[in-house]
């Protein structure tokens, strides 16, 4: 009997021994599982920071992020516009082939369809903390939302700020009401009044603006201090520099570039507070901060400045310079975007990559470096991470890389139309060369021509249904009836 207690005795002592071995085994890897941070903004222009040339707009936090890391001069956003290029983020492809949804309106039944798999629902089957912070404009219907796309919580604005709210949203009981807005007159749109949503549900409205940074980093540093035990992934879309513009207070009036510069200011300031975080909580080290934005600046005549609280000098749009083109266009400021990367003790301080790559190749990276499982459909992007740790001779994954499916880039040429430029020569696409390059010309016409094919054959539905735009003049007939 007593050798019978002895050996059980034994065995309960071994099992719990391989138990703990197990779970601390379990427990060292999920630490080294690296924690990831993207940040995301709306319509930045390609020189509106200090480390890319800003000759008044002062970024010193984003400055150190480049002195301490990587900046990609060739970074390139999927699309020039909102809805398009924050689905090619979060699935790793390209547009058209996850549904060619364009830009979405609180009208729009559509969205980022459910069965694809996010950077969030990739990272999260495997053990990591997920948070979306700022602007979706991936859908706005619940099926569509960041709590049915990977994140295990939403704060911020499901759209752009120049838009309003939707006539499906679900309202929280202890909504906030400002601005002159009632349960009574809520359904009144008007545009720049926007909801400000946690999770499924609208808290506040209309969200004020000038407080939106502030609120965001709050939220962030909030999930950041909650996490530090596991490893997590925060996408934090910044609203600005998207108009109408607006700055808080201590911002407000701050930068040389104006009521613009401000609002760069103001998210400058937003990512030191990230990085203290991180420091403070000592898992700076093992976590990689993206920071790029969706597409280029809006094209705004210095005239045109007077819709900004009524003052004519203030600057409402960014600087792509020394690229051409804005948002809404494939010239290079449409779409190339400026880009940090940092991870100390990873990434090589004070490096610059100019091989071509893109928001699409973040998923297969994040899940090159986290050990998760790619998604089980064919996606475009490619890993990245030879050129993030700054391999010798480490080149850019992609032979070809598209923008949309209008124009194409091929080492330093890119066709665009008819037209030909050579980017290594002339970055700001001013001369067209084609007739001097017939041979490079049909060759990206070929490549150009079978992506577009491949992409209508391959493409992928998106979510929900496509809404025919009520004709507006019919209706007012109607009523005049």
């Amino acid at each position: 009997m007593k050798l019978r207690n002895l050996m059980i005795t034994g065995l309960c002592t071994g099992l719990l021994f391989i138990g703990c071995f197990v779970s601390q085994a379990a427990s060292a890897a999920q630490a080294e599982k690296p924690n990831f941070i993207i940040i995301f903004m709306d319509d930045q222009g390609y020189q509106d920071l200090g480390c890319f040339g800003s000759p008044n707009i002062k970024t010193p936090n984003i400055d150190r992020m480049a002195a301490e890391g990587m900046r990609f001069t060739d970074f390139y956003a999927a699309s020039s516009v909102c809805t398009p290029s924050r689905a090619a983020l979060l699935t790793g492809c390209y547009p058209k082939r996850v549904g060619g949804l364009g830009v979405l309106f609180p009208r729009d039944r559509r969205g980022l369809n459910p069965q694809e798999t996010t950077i969030a629902e990739m990272l999260k089957k495997i053990g990591y903390r997920t948070a979306c912070i700022g602007k979706w404009h991936l859908g706005h219907l619940k099926e569509f939302l960041p709590t049915n796309q990977g994140f295990d919580s939403y704060y911020g604005i499901p759209y752009s700020n120049d838009m309003t709210i939707a006539d499906d949203m679900k309202l929280a009981k202890d909504i906030v009401l400002r601005e002159g807005v009632t349960m009574q007159n809520i359904w009144d749109k008007k545009r720049n009044l926007v909801p400000l949503m946690r999770n499924e549900e609208v808290m506040e409205y209309p969200a004020d603006q000038s407080l939106l940074t502030k609120r965001y980093t709050q939220e962030a540093r909030k999930f950041i201090k909650a996490n530090v035990s596991q490893p997590f992934f925060l996408y934090m879309a910044h609203t600005m520099p998207h108009v109408p513009l607006y700055a808080s207070p201590d911002f407000e009036g701050r930068s040389e570039a104006g009521l613009y510069g401000d609002c760069i200011e103001e998210i400058d300031w937003s990512v030191g507070e990230i990085l203290k975080t991180l420091k403070q909580q000592g898992i700076d080290k093992n976590t990689f901060i993206v920071y790029t934005s969706d597409n280029g600046p809006w094209n705004f005549k210095a005239n045109q400045s007077a819709k900004v609280k009524g003052n004519k000098n203030r600057r409402v749009g960014g600087s792509a310079l020394p690229l051409r083109g804005f948002k809404f266009q494939q010239w290079e400021g449409g779409m190339r975007e400026p880009t940090v990367m940092w991870w100390p003790g990873r990434i090589p301080p004070a490096s610059e990559c100019s091989e071509i790559a893109g928001t699409i190749d973040i998923l297969p990276t994040f899940a090159a470096l986290s050990s998760a499982v790619l998604p089980p459909v064919k996606i475009d992007g490619r890993s990245i991470v030879a050129l993030i740790e700054g391999r010798k001779d480490a080149k850019s994954p992609h032979e070809a890389y598209f923008y949309r499916t209008e124009a194409v880039r091929c080492g330093s040429w890119k066709l665009k139309g008819n037209q030909l430029y050579n980017l290594k020569d002339d970055l700001s696409e001013s001369t067209d060369v084609a007739s001097a390059h017939p041979e490079v010309t049909a060759r990206l016409k070929k490549i150009l021509s079978e992506h577009q094919a491949e992409l209508n054959k391959n493409k992928r539905p998106f979510g929900g249904t496509l809404i025919k735009r009520s004709p507006r003049k019919n209706k007012k007939k109607k009523n005049k009836k």
